[in-house]
């Protein structure tokens, strides 16, 4: 169960010249007559530029598995994680 308040959930504000365009496009896109939500932007690049959402993915896992391996090594030799 995900919390009602999250970061997909989140309104997209334009204030950047990048976010104003990607926003402006997404609202087209999508036809949204309400604000514009990460989680409308997730949907739209995994549609038109899945690379792009590939590229963070693959970052995040790799992250993330790098945090576990150093958890591991700590909680072997009996530190605090």
């Amino acid at each position: 169960m995900e919390p009602k308040d999250t970061i997909k959930t989140g309104v997209v504000t334009s204030d950047t010249g990048l976010k104003d365009l990607v926003v402006n496009y997404i609202g087209d896109r999508l036809a949204a007559p309400e604000d514009i939500t990460v989680d409308m932007a997730v949907q739209v690049f995994a549609a038109e530029f899945p690379e792009f959402l590939l590229a963070v993915a693959e970052e995040n896992f790799l992250r993330g598995y790098e945090q576990a391996l150093t958890d591991v090594e700590a909680v072997e030799s009996g530190q605090n994680v």
